[in-house]
């Protein structure tokens, strides 16, 4: 999209493997029901089914930087288990940019709504903001990152959907 580089050599940290418990929800949910037990493992369909930090954790931890294409979003600390909080039908989300000046910060908070709104069932609010102090026009990207008609606006936008895509192949690789 752009040909300045805004962070030319990012630190990059090791991945960690996902939570121990949904390894172990993902081994409980055997594609074989052995007995009759199937309605005390999985929960009616009338109820909604929780979701927590982790899980969003996981949609998002795998989104490949716009900058670093070859780099996740988790790899390069701009997303983190911590930074995430689920309460009731809210879910939100803080991320650190690799440097103060990032310009592709709001790219970045973009790819993090659009994945989470294919995913996330739509009884949630989603609410992504960048971690207080970490970047230089913070106000003005939580501002576009949450508003609905700027969001619209991006997403009509053929270029900007192509970077985006291109961020989210990735999403796909995130383990259970």
């Amino acid at each position: 999209m752009a040909s300045e580089v805004f962070n030319p050599n990012p630190t990059v940290i090791a991945t960690v493997s996902p939570t121990a418990r949904r390894r172990a929800a993902h081994a409980r949910h055997s594609l074989w029901l052995l007995d009759d037990e199937d309605s005390a493992i999985y929960p009616s369909d009338d109820e909604p089914e929780p979701i927590d930090a982790d899980e969003i954790f996981d949609l998002i931890r795998s989104i490949s930087d716009p900058e670093h294409r070859s780099m996740t979003l988790e790899e390069l600390a701009v997303v983190s288990a911590p930074q995430i909080s689920v309460v009731p039908s809210r879910v939100l989300i803080e991320f650190t940019p690799t440097v103060p000046h990032c310009g592709m910060s709001t790219l970045i908070g973009l790819s993090i709504r659009v994945r989470l709104l294919r995913a996330l069932p739509t009884r949630f609010k989603v609410d992504i903001r960048v971690k207080p102090g970490s970047h230089q026009s913070e106000h003005a990207v939580n501002k576009q990152l949450n508003d609905k008609e700027r969001v619209a606006a991006a997403l009509e936008n053929p270029a900007l959907v192509e970077v985006l895509e291109t961020c989210l192949q990735s999403a796909s690789r995130r383990g259970l």
